[in-house]
Formats: structure tokens, sequence, C-alpha cells
């Protein structure tokens, strides 16, 4: 019996780790995001003030911006997170950047395109 023991915990504990990975591989499934571009010369606080404005959409959210790297360059596109998001949301989220004349356009990416 304790050798069964030792072979059936370990066992269990890697069949939940698996699911628990696999999990977070499909979450990152099926992600969407809308990669916003500027005009040159854009200043970093109209592109505050576009980010903001267009993530109080349903739906919408503006991915986090990242610790440590200049405003500048962690702007020089705005993305939003937009998975949940239907076409409505999406035509929305459109006409909201359509607003600002410094948005040059806005691309659609899925987490198939990432890492491409």
């Amino acid at each position: 019996m304790r050798v069964l023991r030792r072979v059936v915990v370990p066992a269990v504990a890697v069949c939940l780790l698996s699911v628990t990975g696999c999990s977070q591989f499909d979450k990152s499934l099926g992600q969407t995001q809308a990669l916003v571009s500027f005009q040159s010369g854009t200043s970093v606080a109209v592109r505050l003030h576009v980010r903001a404005a267009c993530a109080k959409l349903p739906n919408v959210s503006a991915v986090p911006l990242p610790s440590g790297i200049p405003l500048q360059s962690s702007l020089s596109q705005v993305e939003y997170q937009i998975s949940n998001a239907s076409d409505t949301d999406e035509a929305r989220l459109e006409e909201c950047l359509a607003k600002f004349p410094s948005v040059a356009g806005m691309s659609l990416q899925d987490s198939t395109d990432m890492g491409s």
C-alpha cells in the first residue's frame, strides 16, 4: 500500500498541474486586441487622452502600460483588450477613435497572430 501511495500522489499532482497549465494556455487563446496607431508627432498627452476616452466603452479595456519603460516608448501604439467585444462594441471603438484626428488607424490582432 505504501508503494502505491508513492506512485499515485505524484501522478495526481502531475495531472492537476497539467490541467492547470492547459487551462492557462486555453485562457490565452481567443484573446483579441485592438492596436491603435497614431500620426507621427502625436504627443504622449494626446495618446493618453485617446487611451482613456475609448477604454470606457463596453467590453473594451486599455492594456496596462508596462512599468519601467518611458511613456513615449510604451505608447508608440495604444492597445485595447477586446476579447469579449461584439461587432457592435468594435464598431463603437472605431467610432470613438475616429473622433481623434491624431489616430492613424486600428488593427485587430488575436492570440494566433501574437509572436509571429
